[in-house]
């Protein structure tokens, strides 16, 4: 099947692309800037990428004039652009997209947007609904689906709601907090997605989706804490105004003034699912709030397409290369990351060095602070150092490494993780690759860390010196530079 992904370095889109090249499709992506879309590159062997902004559409019948496709998402939205002209930035983009659905004789149009059932809307939730309209009336075959908030590491409003219970103990908050969502698991709305092409019974047709719990932004916060293990303390003030909660949000998270102008707006609405058709025509095993945040904080943040392979009772996927499909999350994580230029033909060598790392080869640098954390660690409960390594060159996923534990170790593709099973408040990871690219081959090494709670970011801000001296050195000794 020919798709054409719009969005596709947005949030969705970033998941959902795999899934459909696993699945067989010929996927074109459509980004405003390809040099910014970052993608695995076994994926980016197997799709077409075109450069195009869906504000221009002066330029849609050269860029797409000999193109045809079965499948268009619209996946585009505006949220981040404007607050004031979002209705009108919304209408030139759809209908930008329908001229070239229309142009490339797409025969189905798939859209996810927000619940919007009430009739007072936010300027948010009333720029999707204007997106719906124009998507309802193109004549085109369609399949809407509607979603309050998405539950998944990397999500607007999940990553805002992380950020709020981390760091405040307390919370003073206005009434909105009271306002009902449906939040639904990523992995669920994905699977509607994939599930839509071409499929008879969707088409034509409107869908809410939603998970199978109905909660108050509060009880979501409070839930999101208990999940993560915090005690937190939330009181609601009437007084405060939908500015005053924006300003909040930019200043306590880590997101944007417009996105928090946006999302407070649409907040005083209920998003609930009133119609829950779609249960019967796609049906499938809807994750509760909890489980999916226990999901989104997995080790290792693994593509709906494996998840959907472990899962199923019988496969046609286990050709799948892991390596395609494990990555170390990076929203809400410190990192630090270090790159050295190496010849091309020492990477062998190289490659033998970090697969050769710890046990009895220690760790290339400062060898004696190693130690002295395996020490604290065994203090605090930990395993130390003291497991080595099963062998002295080889290494296996799920191989110990003194207090690592080997997540992937991909000679073919030269790539090692680790994730750390050492006490501390947070998760850690650490990666060795060399990367061959046109003229050049790069030893990368990155140090992940993702915080738990305002302890573990201390943690992290206190190691940095050591880390700073630390990795710098490691990388070399591994390069053979020093």
């Amino acid at each position: 099947m020919k798709i054409l992904l719009t969005g596709a370095n947005g949030y969705i889109g970033m998941r959902l692309l795999p899934v459909l090249v696993e699945l067989g499709h010929d996927v074109t992506c459509v980004v405003r800037e390809s040099r910014r879309f970052e993608l695995n590159p076994e994926i980016l062997k197997k799709i077409s990428i075109v450069d195009f902004d869906f504000l221009h559409s002066e330029k849609a019948n050269t860029v797409f004039d000999k193109s045809q496709f079965d499948v268009a998402y619209y996946l585009i939205h505006s949220l981040k652009d404007s607050f004031e002209m979002l209705e009108e930035l919304e209408t030139v983009s759809v209908n930008c997209f329908i001229q070239v659905a229309r142009l490339t004789k797409v025969k189905q149009i798939i859209y996810l947007g927000g619940i919007s059932n009430d009739n007072a809307l936010s300027k948010h939730l009333s720029a999707r609904r204007i997106v719906k309209n124009c998507l309802l009336k193109s004549g085109i075959s369609y399949t809407i689906f509607e979603a309050g908030i998405i539950v998944g590491s990397g999500s607007a409003s999940f990553e805002i709601i992380r950020d709020l219970v981390e760091k405040l103990p307390i919370m003073i908050t206005p009434l909105w907090i009271k306002s009902r969502c449906q939040p639904i698991a990523i992995r669920n709305v994905i699977y509607y997605l994939q599930e839509s092409i071409l499929n008879e019974s969707v088409l034509n047709k409107t869908f809410e989706i939603g998970g199978p719990d109905v909660l108050s932004y509060k009880e979501m916060m409070l839930l999101f804490a208990e999940a993560r293990g915090y005690k937190r303390y939330i009181f609601t003030l009437p007084l405060v105004s939908p500015a005053m909660s924006a300003n909040w949000l930019f200043f306590v998270t880590s997101t944007n003034f417009t996105l928090a102008r946006q999302l407070v707006a649409s907040l005083k609405n209920d998003s609930i699912c009133r119609d829950n058709s779609i249960h019967k025509l796609i049906p499938q095993h809807l994750i509760h709030y909890k489980e999916a945040i226990e999901l989104a904080f997995q080790r290792i943040t693994q593509n709906m397409v494996v998840s959907s392979w472990k899962d199923a009772s019988s496969s046609a996927l286990n050709h799948l290369d892991i390596n395609d499909y494990i990555e170390v999350p990076t929203h809400g994580c410190f990192r630090d990351r270090k790159w050295l230029e190496i010849n091309s033909e020492d990477s062998g060598e190289i490659a033998d060095r970090f697969f050769g790392i710890g046990g009895v080869n220690g760790w290339y640098y400062a060898d004696i602070l190693w130690r002295m954390r395996g020490g604290i660690d065994q203090l605090f409960g930990g395993v130390g150092l003291q497991r080595g390594r099963r062998n002295e060159s080889e290494l296996k996923p799920g191989d110990t490494l003194d207090f690592w534990r080997v997540i992937l170790a991909d000679r073919k593709n030269s790539r090692l993780l680790l994730f750390s099973e050492m006490k501390m408040p947070g998760e850690a990871w650490l990666e060795f690759a060399i990367i061959k690219l046109k003229n050049r081959t790069i030893l990368k090494q990155t140090a992940t860390f993702r915080p738990k709670g305002i302890l573990g970011r201390n943690y992290w801000y206190a190691m940095l010196p050591f880390h700073f001296f630390i990795f710098k050195n490691m990388i070399k000794k591994i390069a053979g530079k020093i």
